[in-house]
């Protein structure tokens, strides 16, 4: 089968991957529907089922509003998927897992002028007669096909809409978008403080702790690896044991052990020996001080993507 056979996009607002179509409940239909009913799944999910997603190993990542995804295989109502836009070494092609097929849907093929990614935390995507469509998340990407003084009108899986261009950034292609700063990046970040945590979170309904890295420096023009781990090992090498040498918008990474074991967190660094995090389930994006912290013996690298 070839790339453009098995090509597909997602069409809702946030799909989740799960890492096997056992791995959704009873209690997760309203996140694997088309439409997807976000809000509502999320708000029934008590902490014990909510760490589950983690602790079972239930969730892998999540999808956006048109991202790409290569099929590899359809079993029933679930779509074996790679997600290309995030980096893995689960998979040279992206990151693996399953979403139900009727999340998915085969891409229309345009003759774009360019993409634009969403800026704010959400924003309404509106049809061609300018009514209400759908409320598309941060970094959503679509292609565009024209533009006039207000909107860029985008191809989306359904069909032609129009996006405010004051709410989304443009470029040629996803490599061409201006780089920002790391700073820019941590300042991205304070715009969800008190968000709870999602694990396999990639959102405004709720970021895991490096999906929340991965989608602030995506949205300065780099493209990083989506876990913690992957991170840890590109990006440029920054000094542990010399905090002054740290910027604000470095990524600081954590193990257990006294950072010895396998990566399992990651973080901005804020300045003035402050943490910007997506912790862990039942708590929220905050701004923390490291020393005194939990976190403070478990530093084990820290990582620059943008200067």
């Amino acid at each position: 089968m070839t790339s453009e056979a098995n090509e597909y996009i997602c069409s809702v607002k946030v799909a989740t991957v799960w890492t096997d179509p056992a791995s959704a409940r009873g209690m997760d239909t309203p996140g694997i529907s088309n439409p997807v009913l976000l809000l509502e799944w999320l708000e029934a999910l008590q902490y014990k089922e909510r760490i589950a997603l983690c602790e079972e190993n239930r969730v892998q990542t999540q999808l956006l509003y048109g991202e790409p995804v290569l099929v590899d295989e359809i079993k029933g109502d679930w779509a074996k998927i790679v997600a290309i836009w995030q980096p893995s070494k689960k998979d040279s092609r992206g990151y693996p897992g399953w979403v139900p097929i009727t999340q998915l849907q085969k891409p229309e093929l345009v003759n774009s002028i360019g993409i634009a990614r969403v800026s704010l935390a959400r924003t309404q995507l509106w049809d061609m007669k300018k009514n209400p469509l759908l409320v598309v998340s941060f970094n959503t990407t679509l292609p565009v096909v024209s533009e006039d003084a207000s909107y860029y009108k985008v191809q989306t899986p359904h069909g032609e809409a129009l996006l405010q261009k004051d709410q989304a950034d443009f470029a040629r292609s996803m490599g061409q978008y201006p780089k920002r700063s790391a700073e820019y990046a941590a300042t991205l970040g304070e715009l969800y403080l008190d968000l709870p945590y999602l694990w396999g979170g990639m959102s405004p309904y709720g970021y895991d702790c490096s999906g929340f890295s991965y989608n602030m420096l995506k949205a300065c023009g780099y493209l990083i690896p989506r876990d913690a781990s992957d991170q840890a090992c590109t990006g440029q090498e920054i000094q542990i044991d010399d905090s002054s040498a740290w910027k604000k918008g470095d990524l600081i990474f954590f193990s257990n052990d006294e950072g010895t074991g396998p990566v399992r967190h990651v973080g901005f660094y804020y300045g003035n020996g402050q943490l910007l995090h997506s912790p862990s389930t039942g708590k929220a994006v905050e701004i923390i001080l490291l020393e005194s912290s939990m976190l403070e013996n478990e530093i084990c690298a820290v990582r620059r993507y943008a200067v």
